[in-house]
Formats: structure tokens, sequence, C-alpha cells
């Protein structure tokens, strides 16, 4: 009999709960160890870090969310089900409660016995990462998960918590305090008042009062032990396209990689409601889904993820090459693989500051959508992350200004965007038109711009307002330590010609083709002097340059 759960389509539940055969069962036993357990006997709890695999040989076993009114029943395995979500891959705590329902005999392997029944067995790898992939969504549509977020959707912070919590594919409840009529039994609950907003409530017993991101992150075991005394094989510094590529790339290959990301996985193309020119997605897919599927494999084949942690300094006087953390640790790298992309560039425009959070926005998703409603919006900036935000944003019923410093949108826009905010009516373009002021109290209420051809200046009821403008370096870490561009970009291969000389170059060779002006350190993607803003460019540019960190290696 296949597990028992609340009914979903048959496809969804016959992948998402499959039942292993004999034979499947016998190929796992070797790594495995046979347990005998009893009715009511808990196996795992929300919070427990080195969660245990189950294979079902006989008995059943409850799946639960335990809440402020006892528990939920998510599902029921039976003999020949088996236990588990992504959180097995990715080495984080447990999001549910396992309790056995009748007496039986389980097969028990640890995470570690996981990956390499994964690793190992092509057929049994696809059953159960299939299985685990689509247990995470369905507990993501139903916001089943180990965190409660109390906020509002006039909060900077709430919004900041909630992308975060999405773009890392946590599944989470969020509670509206200002629309939710049975929000104060949570508060009262657990102690907390208004004042206290945004609330965090982990585990069902860890209350985090307006907690920053780091303090999250930690609460819900997001970031794996990592030992400052080990020496990777390479590091690499964001946790976008080009990094998560060179990640799935370089720990398939057997490399010790490490990952280190300052917010969530996917970078600016995270943050994309869809992205439909990357080969192999004709219907596309959005940045969230991509970077999430990336970092999955990149686990999967052992590679490290260090979330929501900023390195802070690269210090490039002695091999290994050490890279300090915000959180205290040291880490050393035999290479360095810089990914860390760029940031919108914020324009000189008054008050923006104020109202970042609260009407400003830097990315386009479901949460901003959500936020806006059916309101009228404006999207500054004419490149493809502006054109599928405006796209995107368009289909929620409100008038989206999208507004241009230059003439046309062809400069740096895909043809098939610029055809369908074209043929948009709910779309309305605003050519050579810059945003002068800001004004509200606590949320923006109203924008003033002008029209450069005409000079007219006006101000208009608006109160969201999507900044995707131009692309800014993060490099402010790196302390000199490679050559860049005048633009702060990173120099690479043979663009290190003029000034490789002044940098010192140390070997008999000239610097490889994603190599800067310090020997075994790359940079790949939009961190790049001379990157293509594309998706499959960077994702191209991460795994060339495992292979040249491979020579580097093989230097030392």
């Amino acid at each position: 009999m296949a597990a028992q759960l609340t009914p979903f389509i048959p496809d969804v539940a016959s992948q998402g709960f499959p039942k292993l055969t004999e034979e499947q069962i016998n190929r796992i036993r070797p790594l495995g160890k046979l347990r005998t357990v009893k009715t009511g006997e808990v196996l795992f709890e929300p919070g427990d870090r080195n969660l245990p695999f189950f294979v079902l040989l006989s008995g059943s076993m409850d799946i639960l969310q335990p809440d402020i009114h006892g528990e939920r029943h998510i599902v029921t395995h039976e003999a020949g089900n088996f236990s588990g979500e992504i959180t097995l891959i990715s080495g984080r705590t447990a999001l549910m409660r396992g309790r056995v329902k009748t007496d039986g005999e389980f097969l028990q392997l640890s995470s570690d016995e996981v990956r390499t029944l994964v690793a190992r067995d092509a057929e049994l790898s696809e059953i159960l990462m299939r299985a685990f992939i689509i247990r995470r969504v369905l507990l993501i549509n139903l916001g089943q998960g180990n965190v409660i977020l109390l906020g509002s959707r006039h909060s900077a912070q709430t919004l900041r918590l909630r992308e975060f919590l999405m773009r890392n594919g946590h599944p989470h409840s969020y509670i509206d305090l200002d629309t939710d009529a049975t929000s104060q039994e949570m508060l009262d609950h657990f102690h907390v008042t208004v004042k206290d907003v945004p609330v965090v409530i982990c585990h069902n017993r860890d209350v985090l009062r307006n907690p920053s991101i780091q303090q999250l992150a930690s609460c819900l075991g997001l970031n794996e032990s990592i030992r400052a005394a080990d020496v990777r094989d390479v590091v690499v510094v964001g946790a976008g396209p080009s990094g998560l590529a060179a990640a799935v790339y370089g720990a398939s290959e057997g490399l010790d990689v490490l990952v280190i990301e300052s917010e969530s996985p996917g970078g600016q193309a995270g943050a994309s409601s869809k992205i439909e020119n990357y080969l192999g997605f004709p219907t596309g897919i959005t940045g969230q889904e991509l970077a999430g599927r990336a970092a999955t494999q990149a686990r999967k084949f052992g590679a490290k993820v260090l979330i929501a942690n900023n390195v802070t300094k690269l210090n490039c006087d002695r091999r290994p090459y050490e890279l300090s953390v915000d959180c205290g640790n040291v880490i050393r790298a035999k290479t360095v693989i810089i990914a860390s992309g760029a940031q919108y560039n914020k324009p000189q425009i008054e008050n923006l500051a104020k109202f970042e959070g609260q009407g400003v926005y830097y990315g386009a998703t479901y949460i901003e959508a959500q936020v806006c409603g059916k309101e009228d919006l404006i999207v500054i900036g004419g490149a493809n992350s502006a054109g599928q935000a405006a796209v995107y944003l368009a289909q929620f019923g409100g008038k989206v200004h999208m507004l241009v410093r230059s003439n046309q949108l062809s400069d740096s826009m895909s043809r098939y965007l610029i055809q369908r905010i074209e043929e948009n009516p709910a779309v309305e373009m605003h050519y050579r038109t810059e945003i002068l002021k800001l004004d509200g109290e606590t949320h923006l209420e109203r924008v003033s711009w002008q029209d450069k051809n005409t000079g007219e200046k006006s101000t208009h009821g608006i109160r969201h307002v999507f900044v995707m403008t131009g692309g800014m370096p993060r490099t402010e870490w790196l302390n000199g330590c490679v050559a860049m561009d005048s633009k702060g970009f990173i120099l690479t291969g043979r663009d290190l010609d003029p000034v490789l000389r002044d940098y010192r170059w140390p070997l008999q060779r000239v610097p490889q083709m994603l190599e800067t002006s310090l020997p075994g350190v790359f940079a790949v993607g939009d961190v790049r002097s001379g990157n293509v803003k594309r998706v499959a460019s960077a994702v191209g540019e991460g795994s060339i340059a495992i292979s040249l960190v491979h020579r580097a290696l093989a230097e030392l």
C-alpha cells in the first residue's frame, strides 16, 4: 500500500511518494542497518541535525508538523516507502517529526550514506532525488515547515526575511499581522508584542524578535559546520549561475568545494520572474527554480555551501589564500573563483534609501507582486531584467510604467521581450524619462518624474517602484588584490596584458583565460570585465573555470 497523504494529482503522488521494489531495497541494504521500531517511538524532531533516512520494510511511520495546537499530519509512510526530503542532501536540520505508527522493521541510513547511494546508483538516485524535490515543493506550496514568520506588509525587514526564506526554498508559514484575525493568538502564545515585529518562530519553540538574516539562517540550521583548519581545493565566492555551475562541476569532478553566498542562491538571476532564453527550457524557468535546482545539484555531489555570510577580505599575500568571513571564520583555499556578481546601481533619487523595502524594490518575485496587488507601479531600467519584471508584474492587474533613460529598448534587451512589452496594453513606455523625487510618510506614496524630451515634470500617486538599472560589481572585499577596469570589474586573461607587470605576476606562463592578476584566482560571471550578461554565458564561464582550476592545482 502506498503512502497515505492528502490527495494530490496521481503523478505527483506516485513520483513524490513511490514504493520501492524488493530488488531496489536489496541494493540499499548493504549501506544501512536494520532497526526494529515500536509504536509511538519518535525517530526525529524538527531542528535535529544528522537526519536519518528510513526505508520501511514493515510497519508504518507518520510525518508530523508540530504547532501551537499540537501537531498536523503530513503523510503516513508504509512498507516500501522511504522517509526524507531535500534536507537529507543539503545536510540541514529536520523540518518535521517522524513517529512510528505501527511496529515494524526499518532500514536506517545516515545522510552521508544516502549521498553515497545517490552517487553510486543511477536508478535509485533518480527516484530519490525526484521524490525529495517534489516533497520540498509540496511543503513550500502548502506553507508547511519548521518556521513561522509574523510580519507586516509595511515592514521592509519583513519583506527581506520573506524573500530570504523563499529564495532559499525553505518551507514556512507567513502570518500578516495587518490582515490575519487569528494572529493575536500566536503573539500571545509566544509572549511577543507588535513592537517586536517581524517575529520568527523556529521549530515551534525558538522566538526571534526582528532578527537579522544571519540570525534567521543560524536558527534554521541552514549552514553546515565549516572547519577552519581545512584547506579547500577551491572556494567559490557567490552563488549566482556562474558560482553554482563552478560548484556543480568542481564537486562532480572530485574537488573539495566550498561556496560562500551573502544572501541566497541565484544572484540577480535568482530574483528574475522568468528566464525564457536559457537553453533547454522552452517554456521558461524562474530564477529561483533554476538556482534551487543548481544548489541541490551541487550539494548532491558534495559541495558545501555557506548561506548569509559575506567574505570581507581576501588575504592575497600568501598561499593557500585566506578569506575572512563576517561570521568570524578564516577559510583557506588553494584556488579561488570570484563569482560575487553585480548589484543594481542606485540612481541619485531623493529619498530612495528611505523607501527601500517600503515601496522601492530591487527584485520582481511573487512576494513583491503580492505586496503591490493590483496597484499601478514603475519599473526603472531598459535591460532584460527590467523587461522581464515589467511583463511579469503586468499580469497582476495594475498598469506598469516603464521608465527608460534612452530613446529605445533594443540596445540592451532581447527582441522577444521588446515585442511582448510593445504588445502589452498594461505596460506604458516612457522614453528619456527619469525619476526626480519620492515622497511619503512611512511608505512610498508619490513619485515625481521628468520627460527629458519635453522637459515636463509631473507627480503621480504611485506606491511601488522597481529599480533595475545597470550593474555595479561586488568587489569591495578584494582590497586591491586583483587588477580591475575603470568601472571596478575584474580583468582576466589577455585583458591583463597592459597592466600585468604592475601586479608582479610571479609565473613564467601568462594568466589563463578566466584567471585574474593573482595566480589561481579566477573571475566569472557579472563581476568579470567584458562579461556577456546572459545566464547561459555565466554558467559556461563557471564550468570552464573548473578546468582551469585543475591546471592551477597541478602547479602546486
